[in-house]
Parts: C-alpha cells; structure tokens; sequence
C-alpha cells in the first residue's frame, strides 16, 4: 500500500491540486496530513482519499475543519494534535512537530515505524534506530524549492520517496 504524507498547505489550493493528482498517479490510498490546513475548505481537496490529520499551529478553525473531515466519510478522521496510526503492520506518529525536541524524542522512543511531522517547511528523512523520521516538506514558505515536495511511503517495502509538486 502507497501512503502519502503531506504537510504545511497553508491554503495552497494550486499545490493541493498537485499533490493529490501525485497521490492518484502513485495509487495512494491513505493520505496523513502533519497539519496547517489553515481554511477548512482545503479538506475537500482530499476527497476519495482516507485523510488522516492533526492540527498545526495555524489551524485556528477547529470545529469546521471537524465538519469537513467528517463530510469525507468514516475512515477520515481529524486526531487532533497527535495521531497514533497503523497501516500494513506499520505504526506512524504524526504531528505538526513545533518542537523539534518533541519529534527527537518521540523517534528516540522508537515505539513507530515512522515519525511524520511537519511545521519547519524542510523536508527531512532520517533514521533514528527503527524509526524512520519524516518531514513531507511544505508549500507556502519552503525553504527551497527543493523543498516544495510530498512523501510517499509503500508499506510493503518500507521505502520513501519524494515527489515535487513543481513538476
């Protein structure tokens, strides 16, 4: 199973488009969201996917970005700050990960298979014994353009890769 992860939209409705249409061209099936959606109308971007997100520091708007979740169906779900997710055998944390200390510690703990978060608008892959550490990369003030990019996870062979939304 292809997962996307995506994060720091930020009401990029351009780089949504492309990032959901990368998640179609890869059979993504799940997509988890590291948060700052910032305008609860950005949900409906990811209709046809099972969307899973936790608030980032922009996300104000809390009980519309609940009813817009809840409009895509059972499977998505807003986690609120943390989410403690498996799919295929394999265990993700997600947040929006402010604190850097806080995304260290919890891959440190390695109590998941991946550690995704996002907030910094740099994306990052690193392995912190078991746990794989991930920042999907950001669409509004991304350190480069390098960095104007979402993940894809395939469960079954365990691998990462990154895809720009530039292309």
């Amino acid at each position: 199973m292809n997962i996307g992860i995506i994060s720091d939209t930020h009401d990029n409705v351009e780089a949504i488009e492309r990032a959901t249409e990368i998640f179609e061209e890869e059979g993504v099936e799940i997509v988890i969201h590291c948060g700052d959606f910032i305008a609860p109308l950005m949900i409906n971007y990811f209709d046809g996917f099972e969307l899973h997100g936790v608030l980032g520091n922009n996300d104000g708007d809390v009980a519309n970005l609940q009813s817009a979740f809840d409009s895509l169906g059972d499977e998505s779900e807003l986690h609120g700050r943390f989410a403690s997710l498996e799919f295929d055998g394999l265990s993700f944390a997600a947040l929006h990960g402010e604190s850097l200390e806080e995304v260290e510690a919890i891959a440190a703990g390695e109590t998941y298979d991946f550690v995704c978060y996002g907030h910094h608008h740099e994306r990052e892959l690193s392995d912190e014994g078991r746990t794989t550490v991930l920042n999907p990369g950001a669409h509004v003030l991304a350190k480069s353009e390098a960095d104007r990019t979402v993940a894809v996870v395939d469960t079954r062979a365990g691998s990462v890769r990154f895809r720009s939304v530039e292309e």
